[in-house]
């Protein structure tokens, strides 16, 4: 009973919604589709929204799917002017936009040096002979021994000396005192002084004593040679305390500070770091480079009877600077542009404003805003570039401005021959990383700076190339790299300065054919840098893809001769 009354109720149910179905139901709809289902109304491509089609198919240029875009949906249309542009939720998807909140946080920067290790120059001496004599006893008779303040280095025989000693012993009074002051003139301390009634009488030579504690670096004398007064006998230095000095850039000033700490590595210790901080900065700029000295003192500890960081010896280091809070994004939502700089605000419901921004300092992934945006907002950190592309269509066609030419450059032999060595070089590194070979970037790239400071040297006094030429400096600083990422992210800051400052001399008699190419996808291989990357080739050679390399060879597009930069 209980189930027949069940099923009843069941199908009373299923008549009554019928019913209703039927009464909302207008009588004039028919048709194979139901009531509420959405009509595509185009396809579009979501990579190049400006590929569009009536049926589905695959983007002409990148091989996507397109994506439907249904009736009343907006598409990758601008619809608040040409610095706005609305997107539909599947378009947002499959461009995996993404967006970062502007806040105001610390902004943190680690910037890398390479320098060497130095001594203490405070703690470096040169022993010269107070007197003439003969060198009897040898006791530091080669360099690297270690020496303690106090202890002998050898024994000398000067029969001045030896007068001296013995007018002193047999002398009281004013003349006594005297003569204690002309053995001080002669080179003997205090306490040898004072230990002279005891010197016997047999023992014509006395010992030249060390000034301080350290490490015989020189020596310049043998058992049996007679030294004249003056002569450099020894050289000691300190190697408890050393110096790392490095140069630092014009546009690292802003971070590096006095009492900093710098993690320091030496290629002789592996896998360990030594840390120590920032005591001096030379306030003297070079013109040419472009830099100042920098010094910084660690602690070399003795290790095995021996100190661990070695006079002279390469290293490497890390700057850590943290800057005040202040109003900061992450790097990927700042585009660059030939005009400034620009980000994409996210205004809810797929709408995206273009707006310009002044930038400030650049840390490790945070960019500072000086004025564009506020606290708050949220811009695109994924997908800008696409964006960015489209509001470019959608973007009125104005006239072209009147063109200003550029007085010409005059072009000296010098001129050409830092040019022609440049170029070839260039040309190298981006052959060594399309084919991904490590080893060969850091062979080309090593006279990188040399020839950079040539160039810039051949090229200065011109006003026009003052920032290209001090854009060029700072990128020339590469270095030995452990790893192929590390030296596509220093590539890419130094191609970009090189092809604006010789873009412009593509052509000049003596100079290399070149061809400039470029990448719109380098921040999906290289990370915090810029979408755009371009870089120079010598045109007998295909344009190949130094960021990406093998996995990606042929992703290139020439840029053509008079082109803007990006």
């Amino acid at each position: 009973m209980k189930t027949f009354l069940l099923i009843s109720a069941l199908l009373g149910a299923a008549a009554a919604g019928w019913v209703m179905r039927s009464v909302s139901q207008p009588a004039s709809s028919s048709g194979p589709s139901s009531p509420g289902e959405r009509q595509i109304a185009y396809y579009q491509s979501a990579m190049h929204p400006w590929i569009k089609s009536d049926k589905p198919g695959k983007c002409t240029i990148c091989g996507m799917d397109l994506t439907p875009v249904y009736e009343g949906q907006a598409g990758m249309e601008s619809t608040g002017g040409p610095a706005t542009i609305t997107l539909a939720p599947s378009q947002v998807h499959v461009l995996n936009v993404r967006t970062a909140q502007a806040a105001v946080q610390p902004l943190v920067k680690s910037l890398r040096v390479a320098g060497t290790m130095d001594d203490d120059e405070r703690r470096h001496r040169i022993l010269s002979a107070w007197i003439a004599g003969r060198i009897e006893k040898l006791y530091a008779n080669h360099h690297g021994v270690e020496v303690v303040a106090g202890e002998p280095l050898a024994r000398i025989y000067s029969p001045a000396l030896l007068q001296a000693e013995r007018d002193y012993r047999q002398l009281t009074g004013p003349l006594k005192q005297n003569t204690a002051l002309r053995l001080k003139q002669m080179g003997l301390t205090e306490e040898q002084i004072a230990a002279l009634p005891g010197k016997p009488e047999n023992e014509l030579s006395t010992e030249i004593l060390a000034p301080m504690t350290g490490t015989v670096v020189e020596h310049h004398v043998y058992e049996g040679q007679y030294v004249p007064e003056g002569a450099n006998l020894f050289e000691i230095a300190d190697f408890s305390t050393m110096w790392f000095l490095f140069q630092a850039y014009e546009q690292d000033f802003a971070w590096i500070k006095l009492g900093q700490e710098v993690r320091v590595a030496v290629p002789s210790v592996p896998g360990k770091t030594f840390s120590g901080k920032v005591v001096f900065i030379d306030p003297n700029l070079n013109p040419m480079t472009r830099t100042t000295d920098v010094r910084v003192e660690i602690a070399n500890p003795e290790v095995d009877g021996r100190r661990e960081l070695l006079h002279k010896v390469y290293a490497d280091g890390i700057v850590s600077a943290t800057a005040p809070e202040v109003l900061a994004v992450p790097r990927a939502t700042v585009l660059s542009t030939g005009q400034g700089a620009l980000v994409y605000v996210d205004h809810g419901d797929g709408t995206y404003e273009q707006r310009p921004v002044e930038a400030g300092r650049v840390g490790d992934t945070l960019v500072e805003i000086v004025s564009g945006l506020k606290a708050g907002e949220k811009v695109v950190s994924n997908g800008n570039l696409l964006i960015d592309g489209q509001t470019e269509l959608n973007r009125p066609l104005l006239p072209e401005p009147a063109a200003h030419e550029a007085p010409a450059l005059t072009f000296t032999p010098a001129r050409t021959e830092a040019v022609r060595t440049l170029v070839t070089t260039a040309d190298a590194m981006a052959d060594a990383l399309a084919k991904s070979d490590l080893p060969a970037f850091n062979q080309a790239s090593g006279p990188v700076m040399d020839q950079c400071a040539a160039v810039a040297k051949a090229f200065a006094g011109d006003p026009s190339l003052t920032k290209p030429l001090a854009a060029l400096t700072a990128a020339s600083h590469l270095h030995g790299f452990e790893d192929l990422k590390s030296a596509r992210t220093a590539f890419h800051t130094f191609a970009v300065a090189a092809t604006d400052l010789l873009q412009p001399v593509r052509g000049v008699p003596g100079v290399p054919d070149f061809k400039v190419w470029e990448c719109f996808m380098v921040d999906q291989i290289v990370p915090d840098v810029p979408a755009k990357g371009r870089w120079l080739q010598l045109s007998g050679r295909a344009g190949q893809n130094p960021y990406f390399g093998k996995s990606m060879l042929d992703c290139v597009r020439e840029i053509q001769p008079g082109a803007p930069n990006p």
